[in-house]
């Protein structure tokens, strides 16, 4: 038995591409679902907004021996931090891994970052700022091998909104 995870989007995504990925997301270039399923519906939600196509809620098991490929589980706000801004700088320190998992930087949560981006607050400050805000979790899918061995599609269903 697999773990339920989500992906929100536009789109029915039965075979997750890691090709179709922005660049200079929080753990670099990848495929990312959450075990919160309202936070893939606000995801979905507010794309479809955006785009004015229709919010899609993408269902997935993940298979619990994932935890066999090349893994990198965020533990403390330090790591992440330094890992979240090298990626979104366009470092591929991502690359040596096949999934990543971490808390989520959010519209509130790089509100936080940003003021370190830019060197206005030290990373004491930003670190100290992001315990006020809710964890959420993303696990990112960095190479595509591990996203054809351990997550299967389930199913989809359409987004009509989502509760905060």
């Amino acid at each position: 038995m697999g773990i339920t995870v989500y992906h929100g989007s536009i789109l029915e995504v039965k075979k997750p591409d890691v090709s179709f990925s922005k660049n200079y997301l929080d753990f670099g270039k990848g495929f990312y679902v959450t075990t919160f399923r309202k936070q893939a519906e606000k995801w979905a939600f507010r794309r479809g907004l955006r785009t004015g196509n229709d919010a899609i809620l993408n269902v997935y098991s993940l298979d619990e021996n994932f935890k066999k490929s090349k893994v990198l589980t965020f533990k403390d706000d330090e790591t992440w931090l330094d890992f979240v801004c090298a990626c979104r700088k366009g470092d591929l320190c991502y690359k040596q891994y096949d999934i990543i998992i971490g808390n989520i930087a959010d519209d509130d949560v790089f509100k936080s970052i940003d003021m370190y981006f830019r060197g206005l607050w030290d990373k004491k400050r930003t670190i100290e700022e992001l315990k006020y805000y809710k964890k959420n979790d993303q696990i990112a899918f960095v190479s595509q091998s591990a996203i054809d061995k351990y997550l299967d599609f389930v199913s989809s269903d359409k987004v009509n909104s989502y509760e905060k």
